[in-house]
């Protein structure tokens, strides 16, 4: 059994040449892992234990009287729930268990506290090759540990396993070992429960792959949008408002309803405040905002941006120079941020008019506040250039033959992203528009897009494919009342088109500005594009036997754009944006040159401290540090602002370095973002704490750097 009484620990820690001084309080509070340090707490109504054999955890139960216990680790550990003040004595009863071979308390991470950490009794060692095999088994020894199994493919590393002879648990003992020169990590081996990403409850969900799944027929790894990932830091904010331009919209649907989820709506047809769909053809704009917006109500459907608020804007059905300034202008000045068309053109050469091409520039430009509403197209469903030239032939009716100009003046818009369509398969769609103005692709279905927008004209679509098209359809709303694309349902399973692509894209945007409202709408088109998946389909188009499924130098594919949508990646690119675009209004840099002794091993440290003297609220700060230790492995520095707040600016990571000259700014350290909006004024202290005996050093000069906003 390992026993780990403070009190017993005391005693051998004392007998060991090796480790002098008194027992560092330090030890049992700080995990060394992958180069960072982590600081840990116990729960306190928890404990674990590991069995010899399964058979005896009857008898351990019977003697622990725990009030629950339950299996962790995939089965090796059993934890315990006991009331907090029984926790000591419980713990000391199952040591003392003849059944039970390891007990431990249970952890959890400080700057995590919902992460809780169970300790097994393995710790990884890596020593320097100045370490020879006779010398790490002494050391391992006087712990109560020894070597299991060598690590393979890298050189001195080790699994160690504690053993009976143990006194202390694996945080402590891996600690003890980091003090020993040569000894370059010492990790103990830690479970932590694997966290579920955020799902919804909408029955739906799990049909919309588009969203994310884990495989299954017609289905691609890696074909979704990773947009589940992204939930776990935003589903979205009513105060990004997402407009989806379109037919007609069912406001009566639950998933286009909730608190402040509808703003403004306008139908431009019938010039007034109710888009709805009017004739049994109007399917289209219900089923388009659901993709973006659709909202969690635990039935149905969602969409990419749940949280969002929806702006519904009906169009009149055409396309001229004053409807297309009405469109844009209403969207901007209703506020939307997210402007989404699932529509275009029906003429194969569509160039726009000095008028059209203005709205949307000043709606990109103007619009919220400056930074400029982010505008989508879809590139449309004929497999034809977005802008080009082609042989036509085999056209229905014969309505297009020989050379062909074609041109989407929305789509090749300078302020536009144009969205092109991929399959669940990770292909292209076969209907998809292409060419060097699309900007990112998105998923959608890989059949002929039955459920385009209605258009006016004859090249919506073009010459019949005449093969399988293999593919998954999407899943999203759909008209309730009987009318719809599936009249027995309020939702489709069978959507598709760019126009399913656009709408997902136009979600991706809002919960891009829900972490970050400050980007402007061409520094979203930059992080959609460079967080993009390079998704490659060398396969011929099956209609046109064009091959455009791959990249060029800049990054950019024909088919694709510059990839697949990441919602991840994206919206965790714009939250780090948020950080790298403060607006700094003054710079203030101060440096405290004098010299300070550190105490050896005094759990206070010193304090070094700059004096500011100007009001302000910190937008950016930086700090740089000059210091020499024997032993910097000892030390931490920490930042206090005025107001107390405080941040770890370097934990004991440095092991046996003795000279420390570093800068530590927002980047590098990420936890200065605290102090980020504290006022600038008073006395900032940098704090040295050495935490063990026998090492000694000083504190050469310091310098604050503070951007003011």
């Amino acid at each position: 059994m390992v026993q780990s009484s403070d009190a017993n620990a005391s005693a051998n820690a004392a007998d060991r040449p090796a480790m002098t001084g008194p027992r560092e309080s330090w030890m049992g509070d700080i995990i060394q892992r992958g180069g960072e340090e982590l600081r840990v707490e116990k729960v306190p109504t928890r404990f674990t234990t590991r069995l010899h054999q399964p058979g005896g955890l009857g008898a351990v139960q019977a003697a622990l009287g725990a009030l629950g216990g339950r299996a962790v680790a995939t089965g090796q550990l059993v934890e315990w729930q006991v009331n907090a003040a029984e926790l000591e004595d419980s713990l000391d009863r199952a040591r003392q268990h003849p059944d039970v071979a390891f007990a431990s308390h249970v952890y959890r991470l400080v700057d995590s506290p919902q992460t809780w950490v169970y300790l097994t009794d393995e710790i990884t060692v890596q020593v320097d090759q100045s370490v020879d095999q006779t010398t790490l088994a002494g050391w391992l020894a006087e712990l109560g540990l020894v070597v299991d199994h060598s690590l393979a493919g890298i050189p001195q590393a080790y699994v160690t396993r504690v053993t009976p002879a143990a006194t202390e648990n694996p945080i402590k003992l891996a600690n003890r070992l980091l003090r020993q020169p040569g000894v370059q990590v010492a990790e103990p081996n830690l479970v932590i429960e694997i966290g579920g990403l955020y799902q919804p409850t909408d029955d739906r969900y799990p049909q919309q792959w588009h969203l994310f799944h884990q495989g299954g027929p017609q289905l691609a790894t890696g074909s979704h949008m990773n947009v589940e990932a992204a939930w776990n830091i935003t589903r979205g904010s009513r105060s990004v408002v997402v407009a989806v331009a379109d037919d007609g919209f069912d406001l009566e649907h639950p998933d286009l309803q909730g608190m402040g989820k509808l703003v403004a709506p306008i139908d431009l047809k019938d010039r007034d405040a109710v888009p709805l769909p009017m004739q049994s053809h109007e399917n289209h704009g219900t089923a388009v905002a659901g993709l973006a917006i659709g909202e969690e109500n635990g039935s149905g459907i969602v969409g990419v941006a749940p949280g969002c608020a929806f702006l519904p804007i009906r169009t009149t059905g055409f396309i001229d120079d004053a409807s297309i300034e009405q469109l844009f202008g209403e969207a901007m000045n209703r506020g939307a941020a997210v402007i989404a068309c699932s529509w275009s053109p029906a003429a194969n050469y569509f160039p726009l008019t000095l008028r059209q091409a203005n709205a949307i520039t000043q709606a990109a430009t103007a619009g919220r506040q400056g930074k400029g509403c982010v505008i989508l197209f879809s590139a449309g469903n004929a497999n034809r250039p977005v802008s080009g030239t082609l042989n036509e032939a085999q056209w229905p009716r014969n309505v297009l033959s020989g050379p062909t100009k074609w041109l989407n003046g929305f789509a090749v818009h300078p302020d536009v992203i144009a969205v092109s369509a991929s399959t669940s398969l990770n292909t292209k769609a076969a209907y998809s528009n292409w060419g060097a103005s699309i900007a990112v692709t998105a998923p959608s279905n890989n059949a002929p897009p039955s459920m385009a927008l209605p258009q006016v004209g004859t090249v919506a679509t073009g010459p019949e494919l005449r093969q399988a098209l293999p593919g998954r359809g999407v899943v999203t709303s759909d008209r309730t009342g009987g009318a719809g694309y599936d009249p027995n349902a309020a939702y489709t399973h069978t959507f598709g088109g760019t126009s399913s692509a656009c709408p997902m894209v136009a979600g991706v945007v809002g919960l891009m500005l829900s972490v970050n409202p400050n980007l402007t709408a061409q520094e979203v088109r930059e992080i959609l594009q460079t967080t993009a998946d390079k998704i490659v389909d060398p396969s011929p188009d099956p209609q046109l036997g064009l091959k455009y499924g791959t990249y060029d130098g800049r990054g950019h594919s024909p088919w694709f754009g510059y990839g697949k949508v990441n919602a991840l990646a994206a919206v965790q690119a714009a939250q780090s944006r948020a950080w790298s675009q403060r607006r700094v209004r003054q710079i203030l840099s101060q440096q405290n040159r004098t010299a300070l002794v550190i105490p050896d091993h005094q759990p206070t440290g010193v304090d070094s401290a700059i004096v500011i003297s100007q009001p302000g609220t910190v937008t950016d700060l930086q700090v740089q540090v000059s210091l020499q230790h024997e032993f910097l492995g000892d030390i931490s520095l920490t930042l206090i602002a005025p107001s107390g707040q405080t941040a770890l600016l370097q934990g004991r990571t440095l092991g046996r370095q003795t000279t420390l000259r570093q800068t530590y700014n927002l980047h590098s350290t990420p936890v200065l973002i605290a102090m980020i909006g504290q006022p600038a004024l008073g006395a900032w202290k940098l704090r040295i704490i050495d935490h063990a005996p026998a090492s000694m050093g000083r504190l050469l000069e310091w310098r604050l750097s503070l951007g003011l906003g």
